[in-house]
């Protein structure tokens, strides 16, 4: 949705609403992993996106702020079977202090042409995370997609009843890494019409970007640890 003012006009505090904190590198010890969880929360970013097996550990540095963690399931690759893709829906949402839920689409039976397969996926996937109360955002992959397969994919979404159309995961190897560019948030939003919320990932690493995002109307960004504060313009 297009906001009410220009992103450059927004308080640091505003900005932060838009950013999914990207906590998500398989290597990041403990500590790590509560230190920008920490971070996120007092910046008040809307969410700190993180792998479910440490829901438990940055639970206690959420509670009683604005800050929501968001799971990310069947993480990077969405290569499990739907029965598994719904189940880990079930138990990230076991958390009290869990905002929505991210999953990954099917991206190569997208590339497949397969897209009732893809729609009647997600829509379990969207149904069990909405009979937990989550909103469910899922990631097409896009930087391995034609301008055809994004438009679909955006149609099983909807279709499947999800809640928000996402660009990358920011793990794709063997292609380009393009992430959320203007061009294919534009795509989105042309074919989407208002239909689902949009989020873009991936390659969003200077205020510049960021800040233009927002001012297309884009609903939430999933922004890296080390870009946050560049995308924030924050004295370090």
């Amino acid at each position: 949705m297009t906001p009410e003012k220009k992103a450059a006009e927004m308080s640091v505090q505003e900005l932060a609403k838009y950013i999914d904190y990207s906590v998500l590198k398989p290597e990041f010890t403990e500590e790590e992993v509560i230190e920008l969880t920490k971070d996120g929360a007092a910046l008040g970013c809307a969410t700190i996106c993180i792998n479910p097996v440490y829901i438990p550990l940055c639970e206690p540095y959420v509670r009683g702020t604005e800050t929501k963690l968001c799971p990310v399931t069947d993480f990077p690759f969405g290569g499990s079977s739907t029965e598994s893709r719904v189940e880990q829906i079930r138990q990230v949402a076991k958390s009290d202090v869990i905002g929505e839920i991210d999953i990954v689409a099917k991206f190569g039976l997208l590339r497949s042409g397969k897209y009732d397969e893809v729609t009647a996926d997600l829509k379990a996937c969207a149904d069990a995370a909405h009979e937990t109360g989550h909103e469910l955002k899922v990631i097409l992959e896009t930087d391995c997609l034609n301008e055809e397969q994004i438009r679909q994919g955006c149609e099983c979404i909807i279709a499947a009843g999800a809640d928000y159309i996402k660009t990358s995961t920011g793990f794709l190897t063997g292609w380009e890494a393009k992430g959320a560019t203007e061009e294919v948030i534009q795509l989105i939003m042309d074919q989407n019409q208002g239909r689902a919320k949009i989020k873009g990932s991936g390659c969003i690493r200077t205020r510049e970007h960021f800040l233009k995002l927002i001012d297309m109307g884009i609903d939430r960004m999933g922004i890296g640890y080390k870009s946050v504060p560049v995308v924030l313009d924050l004295k370090k």
